[in-house]
């Protein structure tokens, strides 16, 4: 593939710096080496000293005086090197990409931490995005998104999609304004990429099949365009069986997958990570090392002891943990949802994720309800037209989360939308 016919001129321009390039010798140097080269500032000027952290197994985990003084330096930009060795075996094998051995410049796959998944993508939408270009999402999608993509001043295509996701003939649909070869010419301005969350999506719950995904994988390579796979909810998976990810499918080495453990470990930690072709990761990293120069090194050190502690079975084992209590929370709020709003609201079961996606019978559009009549009634949920393009737009639906509430909160909410929804209509 022609990574360079992707990159915005910002991103081409970028070169590596000098003193992060020093940085990471002097981490990677053996305890004789004398460096007068980077700004280090002194460890022994911090005034923490050690840390213990308690875990719910019981197990602590100790950052002694040496550790510490790690932790609270400065570290890699791309992350780590034992938490990127212990992400890249877990990649393989939940995903056994075909890109593992290919050669650097055909799209080896590489990956590399980020403070936080959005960070990560905020800077591949950097990389990738000129005014003007035409970039394809499926409505309705991550509010965050499209904050992020509509300033860039892209053309923003919206491709249908149903319980199931992405409706591929609606994909065929849009591609067939451009002819296949018409991606080798930049006049034509073919879609550069497709973005989408193929699991438990936000705002909707859907996951996408086996079967559309390849679909979707064979209409990128005739196209030639990209697929941006973020995949936050991976981990919050209903059904017993999984469908293969993009990037396990990505024999050309065009999926830039972004993964998130916000929803398993901490959100608060900010620890995400991008796996996708080597020229792409590398031209991440040159953004990172110019802007928060690396992620935290004491949280991905935390993140990565944890991470080793367990091995992958433990945190396998532990992402099972996590997908029981959601799915109880999710089935609390059906429950809800069928006891006060079976005749008044339809909805589809969430494949995945955190969120039901309700639409109201009746009312063409939920702002004033949601955004004033809900919240006087000490209910608060997220009105629809957030997760669409055009803001100004009417929608019947609105998103409610089954993350924090209990259930019995749960069921006092929908009672009182439901007399709001009656007294509405």
């Amino acid at each position: 593939m022609n990574y360079a016919r992707y990159l915005t001129a910002m991103s081409a321009a970028r070169e590596p710096s000098a003193i992060r390039v020093l940085s990471e010798i002097v981490n990677r140097a053996p305890k004789s080496l004398i460096s007068l080269a980077p700004g280090f500032p002194n460890p022994n000027t911090f005034p923490f000293k050690t840390a213990s952290i308690t875990l719910k197994n019981g197990k602590t985990i100790q950052f002694g005086e040496e550790m510490m003084k790690r932790a609270l330096q400065y570290s890699p930009s791309a992350g780590i090197p034992e938490l990127l060795t212990w992400l890249r075996q877990l990649q393989v094998q939940l995903h056994n990409p075909p890109t593992t051995h290919y050669p650097p410049s055909q799209g080896q796959m590489e990956i590399c931490v980020t403070s936080g998944s959005q960070e990560g993508l905020s800077k591949v939408f950097e990389m990738l995005i000129n005014p003007g270009d035409n970039v394809i999402v499926n409505e309705p999608v991550y509010s965050g998104t499209l904050q992020a993509l509509q300033p860039m001043g892209c053309n923003i295509i919206n491709v249908s999609s149903d319980e199931f996701g992405i409706i591929p003939d609606a994909l065929k649909e849009i591609l067939s304004k451009w002819t296949p070869e018409d991606s080798q010419d930049p006049e034509k301005n073919t879609p550069k990429f497709l973005y989408t969350v193929p699991n438990g999506n936000n705002p909707t719950g859907t996951s996408l099949t086996t079967e559309r995904k390849e679909e979707i994988y064979k209409l990128a390579r005739k196209y030639d365009f990209l697929i941006i796979e973020d995949d936050p909810y991976y981990f919050l998976q209903f059904s017993k069986s999984w469908a293969p990810t993009f990037l396990s499918m990505d024999v050309d080495g065009r999926v830039i997958r972004a993964d998130s453990f916000s929803k398993v470990l901490s959100s608060g930690l900010r620890i995400g990570f991008l796996t996708g072709p080597k020229p792409f990761i590398e031209r991440v990293v040159l953004h990172t090392q110019v802007s928060t120069l690396h992620p935290s090194t004491f949280t991905q050190l935390l993140v990565s002891e944890l991470l080793h502690q367990w091995g992958e079975e433990g945190f396998l084992a532990h992402v099972a943990r996590v997908i029981d209590f959601y799915r109880k929370q999710r089935d609390a709020l059906l429950a809800a949802a069928d006891k006060w709003l079976s005749d008044l609201a339809e909805w589809h079961v969430p494949a995945g994720g955190m969120f039901l996606w309700i639409k109201i019978k009746g009312i063409s559009d939920t702002k004033q309800l949601i955004e004033e009549k809900a919240i006087k009634n000490q209910v608060l949920m997220v009105p629809g037209y957030a997760f669409f393009i055009d803001r100004s737009a009417p929608t019947p639906y609105f998103r409610a989360s089954f993350s924090l509430a209990s259930p019995e909160q749960m069921d006092v909410a929908f009672q009182r939308l439901a007399q709001l929804i009656k007294e509405s209509l």
